[in-house]
């Protein structure tokens, strides 16, 4: 391990980059250390966890940092005080993990509810002291705690659903985004119950859509396709996997005021997008929104070919001056490879494009200057010809 990386910032610590020992092997995952260089110069203040391959997450760049309820406090203060300055209305990703400095925490806030991932030893373990944080936050009556996934798999930790304070809400949460309505359902649904991550870009396709047709695919609750029922849309579709998912976007379009249709189709997205290229089917704006293909390095090849597939098949459905747009949430897909596998999709379709637009997530994602995993979100937008 390079120390002047941890100094200059570099928030985690490999287990290959470091010397153990059995007794460190044996440090309980959670527990707060002081990192040392070779020289046993102290570095930082870090999380460990020997069963995982980020072995330590920098918490502090102070060695002799306390990490306490009163730490855990001022963190999500600092979080809480950039959403406030930017968002009007108390819904947002409130902790963006590494990048608020808060390694491994995820949390969404919807209205008076937060829905927190704690997806580190360290978080998963300290759970009541950032209830405490969180209920300094004016407004902030629920916090529910949604710890599944690959994240917390990798820490070593089981999935766990909990209500810390306030009560788990009976129905969807009614979420206000670019004049759309959507529903969040923070009981049963993916993650937190909604992505704020593409914010800015359905505002994008809001200014592209001028009354025409709209496809919509892996909308999940909407997604895109209810950013363009606002805009007046003439038509939109939206495709997805999941009936729970289209049955609350369908539940976001008759509470979102657009004067064309809106219609959902439950179907493999591959399938779906082949379907109506045999149809001779053809839309104004196409946008592919799919999960992450590419999660890890040992699936970006593969990833990168599902992509590619996707921009190939989805070009073919864009009308004459028409546009697409084509995401990606992957990590391990850089911009650069995530750009050629789209554009050799298109190359292959036949058709020609240009590039208009890259969008990110917005500013309740912020980026951590060192690590790129924290600016995950591309979403590339094409005029076709």
């Amino acid at each position: 391990m390079d120390p002047r990386r941890i100094r200059h910032g570099f928030p985690w610590v490999y287990a290959n980059e470091v010397v153990t020992d059995r007794r460190t092997r044996q440090i309980p995952a959670g527990s707060i250390c002081e990192l040392q260089d070779a020289d046993r110069t102290p570095l930082a203040t870090v999380a460990i966890n020997p069963a995982s391959k980020i072995i330590g997450r920098v918490l502090d760049t102070a060695p002799s940092a306390v990490i306490d309820a009163g730490w855990i406090a001022h963190k999500v203060r600092l979080a809480h005080n950039l959403r406030s300055k930017i968002y009007s209305d108390p819904f947002y990703r409130l902790i963006h993990a590494e990048a608020d400095g808060l390694p491994g925490v995820i949390a969404d806030r919807f209205g008076d509810i937060v829905v927190m991932q704690p997806n580190a030893a360290w978080a998963d373990q300290r759970v009541d002291e950032f209830a405490d944080a969180f209920r300094a936050i004016d407004g902030v009556n629920h916090l529910i705690i949604n710890g599944s996934g690959r994240a917390r798999t990798l820490e070593g930790l089981e999935d766990r659903r909990d209500v810390v304070f306030g009560e788990m809400p009976e129905n969807p949460v009614a979420v206000p985004m670019n004049g759309a309505t959507y529903f969040a359902d923070i009981r049963d649904g993916q993650k937190t119950g909604l992505f704020f991550d593409q914010r800015p870009n359905h505002a994008f396709v809001q200014s592209l859509v001028d009354g025409g047709t709209v496809l919509d695919v892996f909308s999940h609750v909407g997604g895109f396709g209810l950013a363009a029922r606002v805009a007046n849309a003439a038509s939109v579709i939206c495709v997805d996997g999941s009936e729970p998912a289209l049955k609350l976007a369908e539940k976001g379009a008759a509470e979102t005021v657009g004067a064309g249709t809106f219609e959902t189709l439950r179907s493999d997205a591959f399938k779906a997008l082949e379907n109506f290229i045999e149809a001779g089917r053809r839309f104004d704006v196409v946008v592919c929104d799919p999960p992450a293909f590419a999660p890890a390095k040992p699936a970006l090849e593969a990833g990168l070919r599902a992509y590619e597939r996707v921009a190939r098949l989805a070009s073919q459905l864009v009308s004459e001056d028409g546009f697409l747009a084509l995401c990606s949430c992957s990590h391990a897909a850089t911009p650069e490879k995530f750009r050629a596998a789209c554009v050799r999709g298109i190359g292959k379709s036949g058709r020609q494009a240009q590039l208009i637009h890259t969008g990110e997530a917005g500013p309740d994602h912020p980026k951590h200057v060192m690590l790129a995993e924290s600016g995950y979100l591309k979403s590339l937008f094409f005029r076709v010809t």
